[in-house]
């Protein structure tokens, strides 16, 4: 019984990283691409949550974990066109400073609409209830969620190595000194990835809407260990920042098998033992301003 509880929670740890690895992902690419440290990144899960919350009572859960992440996307063009291309060759303290500020606007923003009491959605009726394998439980909306995930992962890593999009996207990391001599446009192409990374930013908070507390400072509370995520992964890496997601996931899983208060304490150990041997992270590469 004890292996199985353990297992239990390393499944559980799974899902968590999964939903840490939604948030993470997008804000690595912003940064890695654009050299923006995007404190607002939060601000567009909690914006996914809550207008998933909301559409899930018109439209039901469905049609609302799609449009949820897809207007918060659109939003993002006006995010990246009017605020965070002035700041791409600025100082990158500008940036952090503008991103903290809106964080906090869109914060009181979303009292003032939704109301400061934590919301809620109900669980999909189709996915209610456990699947037992073996001598072991899951439940079915956790599972549904590892294979979202899981298929979201895919997708990004196909479009980031298999499309042009893509190929830009990794040399523009790399070298953009490089990208801008062939006369290829950044400009378009951190639209797309600030779409992208806000977009996936929302799909994790319309996911974990029905599991977790929907509440104003919501995206605080997960910027924290996004921003843990990255550095444990590495900045620029694909592979890392999945592999550190599922990593904090399965470690605070496991430690609050052992000792429930020491979940939260567990991930910022694992941080500093990785910072300790590899100052870069897992698997960082290197990373050149955005010009």
């Amino acid at each position: 019984m004890q292996f199985e509880f353990l297992l239990e929670q390393v499944v559980n740890g799974l899902v968590l990283g999964g939903y840490y690895l939604l948030v993470a992902l997008g804000l690595s690419l912003i940064f890695s691409v654009g050299g923006i440290v995007n404190l607002a990144h939060g601000a567009f899960y909690a914006l996914g949550a809550y207008i998933c919350v909301e559409l899930t009572s018109r439209l039901g859960f469905g049609p609302s974990v799609v449009i949820s992440p897809l207007a918060v996307a659109l939003l993002g063009i006006l995010f990246e066109r009017f605020i965070l291309r002035r700041f791409y060759t600025a100082d990158p303290i500008l940036s952090l400073l503008v991103t903290f500020g809106l964080a906090m606007v869109a914060e009181q923003a979303i009292r003032m609409i939704w109301g400061a009491a934590p919301v809620s959605t109900e669980i999909p009726q189709s996915f209610r209830g456990s699947v037992i394998v073996g001598d072991f439980l899951f439940s079915r909306y956790r599972l549904l969620i590892l294979g979202v995930v899981a298929l979201v992962m895919v997708g990004i890593w196909l479009l980031l190595h298999k499309t042009s999009f893509g190929r830009v996207v990794r040399a523009g990391i790399q070298r953009p000194d490089m990208v801008a001599a062939l006369g290829i446009r950044l400009q378009p192409h951190m639209t797309a990835v600030v779409m992208l990374g806000v977009g996936l930013a929302a799909l994790g908070g319309a996911f974990f809407a029905p599991i977790t507390t929907v509440h104003p400072a919501m995206g605080a509370d997960i910027m924290t260990i996004a921003f843990v995520v990255v550095v444990i992964g590495g900045l620029g890496s694909f592979w890392g920042v999945v592999i550190a997601a599922l990593l904090v996931g399965v470690v605070r899983g496991i430690a609050i098998h052992f000792e429930p208060a020491a979940g939260e304490a567990s991930i910022y150990i694992l941080m500093f033992v990785v910072l300790l041997v590899r100052p870069r992270g897992l698997l960082g590469e290197r990373i050149e301003k955005f010009e």
